[in-house]
C-alpha cells in the first residue's frame, strides 16, 4: 500500500487492484462510479455492455444478472451497485481513505 498527497492536500491510499467496470450508456449510477474512480485516481477498465455483446455475456456469467454498474474487483463481484456502495467497499479494502 502506498500513499501520496495531491496538490489539494488530500491523502489517498492505493492498493494494486484490478477493476473491471461494466456499464450501460446513460446509466446515472455508472457515471457516479466512474466519477468516483476518476476523482480518486483509481485505475479501472470500463466495459460498455450495450454496445458489446461479448461484454454483456461476460457480465452475465460473472454476476448472474444484467444490471449495471457491475464491478469485478480482483474477482469479487459487486452487482447492481452505486457510488456509495463502491466507496464503502474500497475503504474497507484500504484502497481509499
Amino acid at each position: 500500500m502506498s500513499w501520496c498527497d495531491n496538490e489539494l492536500g488530500y491523502t489517498h491510499t492505493h492498493t494494486h487492484m484490478t477493476i473491471t467496470l461494466y456499464t450501460k450508456t446513460g446509466c446515472p449510477w455508472c457515471k457516479g462510479v466512474t466519477d468516483l474512480f476518476k476523482e480518486k485516481n483509481i485505475p479501472f477498465e470500463e466495459r460498455e455492455v450495450l454496445k458489446n455483446p461479448e461484454f454483456f455475456k461476460e457480465m452475465l456469467a460473472k454476476s448472474n444478472q444484467d444490471k449495471t454498474p457491475t464491478l469485478d474487483i480482483d474477482g469479487e463481484i459487486l452487482a447492481d451497485s452505486d457510488r456509495d456502495q463502491v466507496e464503502v467497499y474500497l475503504k474497507k479494502k484500504g484502497a481509499i481513505l
